[in-house]
């Protein structure tokens, strides 16, 4: 289709009457105004070019780009490093992007070969912080000596995640930790670990069966239950190391039935929103904790 006097503009450009009154300059402001127009006409309409390329909508109209950081807010989650086909890696369960991004977060994924000295910048541009699953702590960072069946360590991802503890505490950024992210976490308040459950506490619940679940005790009026919704709940297990002692600071608010700690969160109510859970949310139905974290970034 094409738009009523658009003709007559393209004819003027070629050098042909369009039948628009021309005005003449009377001051030197008229005149100013008049070189103006002649400049916006000179780009608007180059010689030799097609009708299409000299529509003036084309040439001033742009499609606005929507701001996403301030449509939905960005929080680093720790991507580990790995062997993949030889090679090595950083990598990221999808299942953590698809949960963050369902509670309406932006999850973007900061590398845990990250050199500790930078990580308060990684978190500049964040709103929160959710440390992943991976290996076991090494047992220096608690003082202790490696057991025989400890797995498999990763030292470098240590001081990262502990470097992002830190900063992301002295931001009172949110952080949500799981799995080993709560043994991390407690680790890096000055807690320490169980390098084996099996051996070294052994009990009724298989914590390292990954095609099992059990049942999960909520202390009440915590700020886990108030995000979970509930005091009892049934989780996936699939790890070997647990809290041993728990870190000052830290108090513990969800356990297993054979008094495992499950869940761990800030002793004191004005610390900022830290929620940390042994079981991994992301590969279950519940979207309770990540819609959690979702509010107390907003």
């Amino acid at each position: 289709m094409r738009l009523a006097g658009r003709g007559r503009h393209i004819a003027a450009c070629h050098g042909r009457d369009d039948h628009r009154p021309r005005r003449a300059a009377t001051s030197p402001g008229d005149r100013h105004r008049d070189w103006r127009e002649h400049a916006v006409e000179s780009v608007r309409c180059p010689r030799g070019l097609g009708e299409r390329e000299q529509s003036p909508l084309s040439a001033i109209r742009r499609p606005r780009v929507p701001n996403v950081v301030t449509l939905a807010p960005a929080v680093a989650v720790t991507a580990p490093r790995r062997l993949v086909d030889g090679r090595e890696r950083v990598t990221l369960n999808t299942a953590y992007v698809r949960a963050l991004e369902r509670a309406g977060l932006v999850p973007l994924a900061v590398p845990t070969m990250l050199a500790a000295d930078r990580a308060g910048a990684a978190l500049a541009a964040v709103r929160g912080l959710v440390l992943t699953g991976g290996e076991d702590v090494a047992p220096d960072r608690y003082g202790s000596v490696p057991h025989p069946r400890l797995g498999d360590v990763d030292p470098v991802r240590d001081a990262a995640e502990v470097a992002l503890i830190a900063a992301a505490r002295a931001r009172r950024l949110p952080i949500l930790a799981i799995c080993r992210g709560i043994q991390i976490l407690n680790v890096a308040l000055g807690g320490t670990l169980y390098q084996d459950l099996d051996s070294e506490r052994p009990g009724p619940v298989p914590h390292s069966d990954e095609t099992s679940r059990h049942a999960v005790r909520v202390e009440a009026g915590s700020l886990l239950e108030r995000t979970l919704g509930t005091r009892s709940a049934t989780v996936n297990s699939r790890h070997h190391q647990a809290i041993r002692d728990l870190a000052p600071g830290l108090k513990a608010v969800a356990w297993a039935d054979d008094g495992v700690i499950e869940g761990a969160e800030p002793a004191d109510a004005q610390e900022p929103w830290i929620v940390a859970v042994q079981w991994h949310p992301e590969d279950l139905t519940e979207r309770a904790l990540f819609d959690g974290f979702a509010r107390a970034i907003a």
